[in-house]
């Protein structure tokens, strides 16, 4: 009997051992079949690629991309007896109102954006401030109902996008032009719209983002071995300009005085090293705040010196002389008749502000003679003339490094047959151009016969900050050297004793031509003028064009009264700045004399 008992005993323990076995291999199994979130064994981390700079030649960044970054709560998960101190700190800590950040957080329950444009250096101290909220338990534990897993939802700062700086306002807009925001997967890039961010959109644009991939370690960072992947970000090319901002900021100063003083709508400058084509300045009055675009900047938005094509007026009249005196077919001391102001050619009438009897060509040019230059273009054919300009770039682009330009026209060859449309064509009507297109033609007169193409940008940068540089256009010889010399010489006789006197500058060789012309409006000139200064200004080492278009100024209609001392005050701010230096003047024993004489 007692070891009947002591079977079933064993028996019985035996049974619960194998039940026990039974229902832990059970376990096992629903544990091994039910899904997990089991931490992944490999990591991954990526980082996007920005948009590049535009930097001036003396090293500023004009324009510059930054990180931003977003930040985002759930409401439901900030404990209600904290709720003031979540306000106050995220208000300390990111620069935004306390006011403002409550009304948002009243006016939704669950998900909500705080910001959408956090800066970088903020968005760290967010993230710090993220760490110190989870410490002092700010947030609460909510049971999820539907898997009955309890979670946390802090704040969260995330990375949204990149946005576009300009540290220095509305320097040199709208040359540099303007971006737009482009929605990518939730991530905000920037492309270009206008001027060179419009133009060097692909070279400035991120290339390539970084990424890692591989084996992570306890802290989950990735380790780095041959089985992990990494991939390099490469951001776009910086650019470099031409441009210094010294020069820049005070020729923009220039052009907003003169243009309060002219009671001008707008006033544009360009200098260019003649010999290299580089671009100095390129100033306008007329600029806005590419972050802040106004609709009263509407008109402003274009790159006015490509953009803005107009009849350039008497400035086109060197262009004309120029032609004639390369194919012999004229001589500086050449006589022609002024017809004392007033001529008639067919049935239009030519008249003249100054009235001459007769004059030298070359006082044609110096003096500004409509009707002088209008008889000597009468020994170009049209062809001539037609071929002529086209090899001097009017009605061609004047600049690859920016785009929109309006490239103007001029009169066919056949056309240009008509003695009235080679007459008015040979003083600047009839024929548009911008002001790039002028300083490139003008510069031949300065180059012994060549014209260079004007170049903003002077090379990119890579990541590693080489230089690529941009190959340089061929100069195009267009007129003999020697005609070039002589009409240099004019140029600087017209600024010593013709229309460009105002722009005289003791120790500095300054040549130039003005120019007036009447605008149009419904198909009729009307009593509107533009007006202009095409030249050069030289020291025993440096050469460089300058051209200078006044539109519309009120207080005058001649350029030497607008565009001339507008001219002076850029030159005289390039001997300040350096770019030229002025040889001492030495007066004579007879001057000095002379003064003494005039003085008793």
């Amino acid at each position: 009997m007692i070891n009947k008992n002591k079977s079933k005993k064993i028996f019985l323990l035996y049974s619960f051992i194998v039940f026990g076995f039974f229902i832990f291999l059970s376990v096992m199994l629903l544990t091994s079949l039910k899904s997990r979130n089991i931490p992944s064994l490999y990591a991954e981390d990526t980082s996007k690629a920005e948009r590049s700079s535009i930097i001036s030649a003396d090293g500023f960044h004009l324009a510059i991309t930054k990180k931003v970054y977003k930040a985002i709560v759930n409401t439901r998960y900030i404990d209600p007896q904290k709720k003031e101190l979540f306000v106050q700190l995220f208000s300390i800590y990111s620069g935004i109102d306390s006011k403002i950040i409550n009304d948002k957080l009243n006016k939704k329950k669950g998900v909500v954006v705080l910001s959408y444009d956090i800066a970088e250096k903020q968005a760290q101290y967010l993230k710090q401030l993220s760490h110190e909220f989870r410490k002092y338990k700010v947030f609460m534990e909510i049971l999820n109902k539907r898997t009955g897993v309890k979670s946390t939802h802090g704040l969260s700062i995330i990375e949204s996008g990149e946005s576009r700086e300009y540290p220095y306002g509305k320097l040199l807009t709208p040359v540099i032009g303007y971006p737009h925001k482009q929605e990518d997967d939730g991530y905000t890039k920037i492309s270009g719209v206008k001027g060179l961010e419009k133009r060097f959109d692909v070279e400035l644009s991120a290339r390539q983002n970084a990424s890692s991939k591989g084996s992570r370690d306890i802290n989950s960072y990735i380790i780095l071995n041959k089985d992990s992947f990494t991939k390099a970000k490469i951001d776009g090319l910086n650019i470099e300009l031409n441009i210094p901002v010294s020069l820049q900021i005070r020729v923009e100063k220039i052009c907003d005085e003169m243009q309060i003083e002219l009671d001008a709508q707008e006033i544009m400058v360009a200098v260019m090293e003649t010999k290299t084509g580089k671009i100095k300045t390129l100033a306008s009055s007329n600029r806005f705040f590419p972050k802040d675009i106004q609709k009263s900047d509407y008109g402003s938005l274009r790159s006015g010196m490509i953009e803005y094509s107009f009849e350039p007026g008497s400035v086109l009249k060197v262009i004309t002389f120029a032609l004639l005196l390369d194919k012999g077919l004229i001589n500086p001391y050449d006589l022609v008749n002024g017809h004392n102001g007033r001529f008639k050619m067919g049935k239009k009438v030519i008249t003249d502000e100054h009235k001459f009897d007769w004059l030298s060509a070359e006082n044609v040019i110096m003096y500004s003679s409509n009707i002088g230059i209008a008889q000597l273009a009468q020994k170009l054919s049209g062809d001539e003339f037609y071929t002529g300009l086209l090899s001097f770039g009017f009605s061609q682009k004047s600049t690859s490094d920016l785009i929109y330009e309006k490239s103007g026209s001029i009169p066919s060859g056949k056309r240009l047959d008509n003695e009235i449309y080679k007459a008015t064509c040979s003083y600047g009507y009839g024929i548009r151009a911008n002001l790039m297109q002028l300083i490139r033609a003008y510069s031949a007169f300065n180059n012994n016969g060549r014209i260079v193409k004007p170049r903003i940008v002077n090379n990119f940068l890579d990541e590693f900050n080489r230089k690529i540089e941009i190959e340089e256009e061929e100069q195009v010889q267009v007129i003999k050297s020697s005609t070039a010399q002589r009409v240099n010489q004019i140029l600087v006789k017209t600024v010593n004793e013709g229309t460009g006197i105002k722009a005289i500058t003791p120790g500095l060789v300054v040549g130039g031509k003005t120019g007036t012309s009447h605008i149009v409006e419904n198909g009729k000139y009307v009593k509107k003028y533009n007006t202009s200064f095409m030249g050069f200004a030289n020291d025993k080492d440096n050469s460089y064009t300058i051209g200078i278009i006044v539109i519309q100024p009120k207080t005058s209609h001649f350029a030497a009264q607008t565009a001339v001392p507008v001219a002076k005050k850029v030159i005289d701010t390039m001997v300040e700045e350096g770019f030229l230096t002025a040889s001492p003047v030495v007066i004579s024993d007879e001057v000095v004399k002379e003064n003494i004489h005039l003085e008793h």
